[in-house]
């Protein structure tokens, strides 16, 4: 009687230790594709949408320039590294004339500053001026805002691609050129795109 006892109670023990491995398996068995899946997901796409004033005081909306991939410099007049790159960026949009790139001037900084540095500088891109708007579309796109000159890159459909932090120089701007012309032909998409340019 107590050999009975002895083995059915083993074989009790022996019963429960299978059942409890087996329940903390199943949520290791759960979890593995779940996490295969999240680290599969692609992130959703981010647009960028703001209204800012021009140059003449009148709200414009970004949306006006859709079609067109777009450069987003922020700039301000007091800021060495952005004001020597203005020359290069005039040349570049100059060679993107019609339906290429479109640089667009985002002063961080005074219109009154602004206006008159317009005129020795002769812009032949749109400049859109403010500070706090300014910072807020950066901050919008996850940007902290930190240094300038900086600059964001929107495809043609309004989707945010990413950014460059520092003063932009020939060989960036051919490379710039040359993704999102490989983007216009189809060799690759936004995403690709967007890992192109944080290579720059």
């Amino acid at each position: 009687m107590h050999r009975s006892f002895l083995i059915f109670a083993m074989a009790f023990v022996a019963l429960l230790a299978g059942a409890l491995f087996y329940a903390a398996r199943i949520p290791v068995q759960q979890a593995a594709p779940a996490a295969e899946q999240a680290a599969n997901e692609v992130p959703d796409p981010q647009f960028i949408s703001f209204t800012m004033k021009d140059l003449d005081g009148k709200d414009r909306q970004f949306s006006e320039w859709q079609g067109r991939p777009r450069m987003l410099n922020f700039w301000a007049t007091w800021c060495a590294p952005c004001r020597r790159e203005i020359p290069l960026l005039k040349a570049f949009q100059d060679e993107q004339a019609g339906d290429g790139i479109l640089i667009m001037g985002i002063a961080v900084d005074f219109v009154e500053e602004v206006s008159a540095y317009a005129e020795q500088a002769a812009f032949n891109y749109p400049i859109l001026v403010g500070q706090d708007d300014a910072m807020a579309v950066a901050e919008s796109s996850g940007i902290n805002f930190v240094a300038m000159p900086f600059t964001m890159f929107v495809a043609r459909n309004g989707e945010y691609l990413g950014a460059y932090l520092g003063e932009l120089h020939r060989e960036h701007l051919d490379r710039i050129a040359g993704i999102f012309g490989n983007l216009d032909d189809g060799i690759i998409d936004n995403a690709m795109a967007a890992e192109a340019l944080a290579l720059l």
